[in-house]
């Protein structure tokens, strides 16, 4: 007989396997199996990270549109009336790729306007007006959508951006894939987004405000600690994984002689916190 058939489940048991066990119990409820899920994250089986991209995936199918959608008065537009120089313009300062187009007014949306586009209605030669021709068709969704709903038409469909229109048939806001997958793995930064001036700012009050993404080394330079940089990257993670759970806003933890506030945090992680210099004060 091969000599594997003689391995025991334990040398072959992936972590998912060990993971199946720990489910063995049959949680009830969506709010047991996130407890479970933290519980595995506690015991080491999963990334504080790993869970809180499951903690949000599982969040998705809960939301609608209208609770992520960028509102209408947010909205980046462009004008069928505008030049190619007004569009073009809005275009660069806003550094979006894609735009809804008004017509007579903000309430009729006669196409999607893609950056890309424009530039080759430029490099076609075409007149002051031309870029009009290049729009893409609108896609209308109500406010009451599901995200998850809404993920898979935007994949199947290869479309990036809907306009959400309320109740009443009005513009309600935009919402685009990039804005369905931050409620997923959390707030995705590109080239256009502001830099932030600094991870650390220290008050005059001898406390410091401490953005939850700044690195354990930054940290550990500023401070004088010296958190391991192997258990997490960031602050926010390291803060998570202490209090065994996802921090709420006002939740508070001493490290060495550092107390830690979260003044800010979602459902999935912490973002912003607090750092008394010395925890006696």
């Amino acid at each position: 007989m091969n000599e594997d058939a003689h391995a025991t489940p334990q040398a072959s048991r992936s972590w998912l396997d060990r993971l199946g066990q720990m489910l063995a119990g049959e949680p009830r409820n969506r709010a047991e199996l996130i407890e479970e899920l933290r519980g595995a994250q506690v015991n080491g089986l999963l990334s504080v990270d790993t869970l809180a991209m499951i903690e949000g995936a599982m969040a998705v199918s809960d939301k609608e549109v209208g609770d992520v959608m960028v509102p209408r008065a947010q909205m980046v537009s462009v004008d069928t009336d505008w030049d190619f120089a007004q569009v073009l313009r809005v275009v660069v300062e806003s550094g979006h790729s894609r735009f809804p187009v008004t017509g007579e007014d903000r309430d009729e949306i006669v196409g999607i306007l893609l950056a890309k586009d424009l530039l080759r209605s430029c490099t076609d030669g075409a007149s002051s007006h031309g870029w009009r021709q290049q729009l893409r068709p609108v896609v209308m969704i109500p406010e009451s959508k599901r995200l998850n709903v809404l993920l898979k038409e935007f994949r199947a469909n290869r479309n990036h951006m809907a306009v959400v229109v309320n109740e009443y048939g009005g513009v309600a806001g935009l919402i685009t894939i990039e804005d369905v997958l931050e409620e997923i793995v959390g707030e995705i930064d590109d080239e256009h987004d502001d830099d932030e001036v600094s991870f650390i700012r220290t008050h005059a009050s001898g406390r410091a405000t401490v953005n939850a993404l700044t690195p354990i080394e930054e940290f550990n330079r500023h401070f004088g600690t010296h958190f391991d940089e192997d258990e997490t990257d960031t602050i926010g993670g390291l803060v998570t994984a202490r209090l065994g759970r996802l921090p709420s806003v006002g939740d508070s933890l001493v490290l060495g002689n550092l107390r830690f506030k979260v003044t800010r945090a979602d459902r999935r992680r912490v973002q912003q916190l607090t750092v008394a210099l010395n925890a006696g004060e």
